[in-house]
């Protein structure tokens, strides 16, 4: 990936500066180091230090926190498109004796399988993992809180206990696994479990008073597939690109577009916030756009990686202090600069190569009920079909090559759309999972469930 400064205009780049600026003044962070990725390619780099000299820059190492969830959920993703698991599966029919009981990697992935949210004590951020070198020591006597698949409940041990499937089934070390499988294909050569030089220290500010703590930079151990990871943002970067468009070295994009997808019952806060969780990965509602992405947080370090897949856009921002600026405010807040002060320029509109007469001739206005409908082709060979005004359900379908097709999206995802035809060949109607689409509204002699009043429309005097 390469780095053009000069790809925003100059009052963009002021105003994403100022951004952070404000971010670091108000926050009191002794640095914080950001950039801006724009269809591909990082766009903007910048930083602010209460050090004398020269500022962090992409190259620096920070500590990422629960941003290692995220690479831990591709590894997982991984296995299962290799067919070595399902998601569905039970962790104990992988990883057997954990006492994790029914729940499957999917809700270990979405934090539904009810572990709770920590280790019990001591303190697991500041205290060296080699007091919890078993999956015993991480789950502790009580490590399920709700029921399997209930409700949505963030878990550390969770995804340690995901960590541990990955060293079961690949027979090697979580980090060696990552690194081997996801860090080398994608160029990811500053990111590491161990902090390598150059690399920020993390630092507590005092509440009260404008003067530092160090904090202690502990080894997760057993806890490391939770958040272990140190990284750079230009890095991260790199893994924006790859969770937007996926690498098939790695995940595909269909794959990766999995993990961006809600996956999780949301709690009455999450609704009235917007926010849900994917697998290993969080979707906010800000600003008008969705972003995905994850925070993280370890003593010492907060981190922010937020993706508008739609803008093809994507911010990082990460500092070395334990509570402070609100990075995810400012992660979404570059997005948003960029995207308002220069949005995405559109394709060129571009005819079909090829059209299918017997498609073709479905094209248009249609009726469920009295609801008008379109139906149109896509570029990538499928329909949409939805609404022609207004709010209603809308979805786009995959071609099936039989002349049928099944809905990748909304209300009729996974649902068969076919054209039924007389025995002439004409088209009788849509049928679209049991409702009927027809070209007039309740049209005459139309296959319509409860048939059609033979006296037909009327007005009432």
């Amino acid at each position: 990936m390469t780095t053009s400064q000069e790809e925003l205009l100059p009052a963009t780049r002021r105003a994403l500066l100022h951004r952070i600026a404000a971010a670091q003044a108000e926050g009191r962070a002794p640095s914080l180091v950001a950039v801006v990725v724009r269809g591909g390619e990082a766009v903007w780099h910048g930083s602010r230090t209460s050090v004398d000299g020269h500022g962090p820059d992409e190259n620096v190492q920070y500590r990422i926190g629960s941003i290692t969830k995220t690479f831990t959920a591709v590894l997982v993703l991984r296995l299962r498109d290799e067919g070595v698991l399902d998601l569905d599966d039970p962790l104990e029919k992988h990883l057997p004796g954990t006492g994790a009981g029914d729940a499957t990697i999917a809700q270990l992935l979405a934090h539904t399988g009810g572990v709770a949210a920590e280790s019990p004590a001591p303190w697991w951020e500041r205290t060296p993992g080699s007091l919890r070198p078993d999956l015993a020591d991480v789950l502790g006597e009580r490590p399920f809180l709700h029921p399997a698949g209930r409700r949505f409940h963030y878990s550390n041990p969770g995804f340690t206990l995901l960590g541990a499937l990955v060293e079961e089934l690949r027979g090697a070390p979580w980090e060696e696994v990552l690194r081997r499988e996801v860090l080398e294909p994608l160029g990811l050569d500053r990111t590491s479990g161990q902090p390598q030089a150059p690399h920020a220290g993390g630092w507590a500010v005092h509440p009260w008073a404008d003067v530092l703590l160090p904090e202690p930079s502990e080894d997760l151990g057993r806890m490391a597939p939770a958040g272990q990871l140190w990284s750079t943002t230009g890095d991260l970067a790199r893994f924006a690109v790859f969770l937007t468009r996926g690498d098939d070295r790695v995940l595909s994009a269909e794959s990766v577009r999995e993990m961006r997808t809600p996956a999780a019952p949301a709690e009455l806060e999450d609704v009235a916030a917007g926010s849900a969780y994917g697998l290993g990965m969080q979707v906010q509602a800000r600003d008008g756009r969705i972003l995905v992405g994850h925070g993280g947080s370890l003593p010492g370090f907060l981190a922010s990686l937020a993706i508008s897949v739609e803008d093809d856009l994507a911010a990082v921002v990460l500092t070395n202090c334990t509570s402070g600026p609100p990075v995810a405010t400012v992660s979404a807040d570059l997005v948003r600069i960029v995207a308002e002060a220069e949005p995405r320029m559109p394709e060129p509109w571009r005819p079909l190569p090829e059209v299918d007469e017997s498609v073709l001739e479905l094209a248009g206005q249609w009726y469920w009920g009295t609801q008008v409908h379109a139906l149109r082709l896509t570029l990538d060979g499928g329909v949409s079909l939805g609404p022609i005004s207004g709010n209603g359900r809308r979805s786009r379908f995959r071609a099936n090559g039989d002349g049928t097709w099944t809905g990748l999206d909304g209300y009729y995802a996974g649902e068969p759309l076919k054209a039924v035809r007389r025995a002439d060949g004409s088209v009788s109607h849509l049928d679209l999972g049991s409702f009927v689409f027809t070209r007039q509204p309740y049209e005459e002699g139309a296959s319509v469930p409860g048939g059609v009043d033979p006296e037909g429309w009327r007005g009432i005097k």
